[in-house]
């Protein structure tokens, strides 16, 4: 019968001259050939379309055809879902409940076998869910300095990262890469390039889709302050770089007008600068002025003295 099958689902002219030989000793061509209770099984699985948000509930629905009548079972894999099914001779079903976001991209198959063979029908099973920050760690240095992470979501999250609380714009010295996609997962890092003691802070990552989001929030020392922090103190103020200009990283837009950008930090480094030149010039002009008035005390008691060397040689002597 595999014979048969196989000549059918390859026809082609070198495949036609295969014969039977019948009860009568009459050549019978194999395409010909009526084989009784040797029917090849089929399955057909009706389901609905297969994306489904998580939390709820789904029912696959199959039939099969076949002689002999064909068994009829379901292969779900590695479902973690909680399911059960029913058969009721050539009908069947597959109720899935509570459908868990691991499951997302699993394959459910409708299977029909009896003596002559199998034949299965399947789908994609597709979960939607909001995002999850499922790791954040701190900095790491490979050829640039690394905050890795990894974010799950379907469908795919857009990412925002903030410093110190203000959105942070990306640039080609400070974005996002992503590195690993896992079909609802992302493995990747904020890249920095050559970071210093301005780029230490918090950092807060915001994963967003249509069905919620989350957010998680590391503090990076990069190095210490020049001359004054050895750098095993990540406790002094810091300031971000300049403004980069926004741009979206490999997963999501990361753009939000809404929020202040790091460009709030530079105003406040630039304050700080100032105050720090007003306070050198005042520290400049009250030294001169202690210089001027030691220098007048000074000129004032020796004209005092060459006056009175003056009248003492004036005064007649007697005799």
């Amino acid at each position: 019968m595999w014979i048969k099958a196989l000549q059918e689902s390859k026809s082609s002219p070198e495949t036609q001259d295969l014969y039977c030989l019948n009860e009568s000793s009459k050549n019978i061509p194999l395409a010909n050939l009526q084989i009784p209770n040797c029917g090849l099984p089929s399955a057909n699985l009706a389901a609905p379309n297969l994306t489904v948000e998580e939390g709820k509930s789904i029912t696959l629905s199959c039939s099969v055809a076949g002689d002999p009548v064909p068994v009829m079972y379901w292969d779900v894999g590695n479902l973690v879902s909680k399911h059960m099914n029913e058969t009721n001779n050539t009908q069947g079903s597959l109720r899935i409940t509570n459908i868990s976001s691991d499951d997302s991209g699993k394959q459910i198959s409708c299977v029909a076998e009896n003596l002559v063979g199998e034949d299965q029908d399947s789908v994609n099973l597709t979960v939607h869910f909001a995002p999850t920050i499922t790791f954040l760690e701190s900095p790491t240095s490979d050829h640039h300095w690394c905050i890795p992470f990894t974010v799950k979501g379907n469908p795919k999250p857009a990412l925002q990262w903030f410093y110190n609380g203000a959105i942070l714009n990306e640039s080609k010295y400070i974005c996002t890469k992503i590195h690993v996609t896992n079909h609802t997962e992302y493995h990747g890092c904020l890249q920095l390039d050559n970071p210093t003691h301005m780029n230490n802070g918090d950092y807060t990552l915001i994963a967003k889709n249509e069905y919620g989001k989350d957010e998680k929030q590391i503090s990076a020392h990069f190095m210490g302050w020049p001359g004054i922090d050895d750098g095993a103190n990540p406790n002094y103020p810091d300031v971000i770089y300049e403004d980069y200009g926004t741009a979206a990283n490999d997963i999501g837009d990361t753009t939000n007008r809404s929020n202040p950008s790091t460009g709030v930090a530079d105003t406040t480094g630039r304050e700080h600068l100032s105050v720090y030149a007003v306070v050198v010039i005042a520290s400049v002009v009250g030294f001169c002025l202690l210089v001027m008035l030691f220098l007048l005390k000074l000129a004032r008691h020796s004209k005092f003295g060459m006056k009175g060397f003056v009248l003492f040689h004036k005064i007649p002597l007697d005799g």
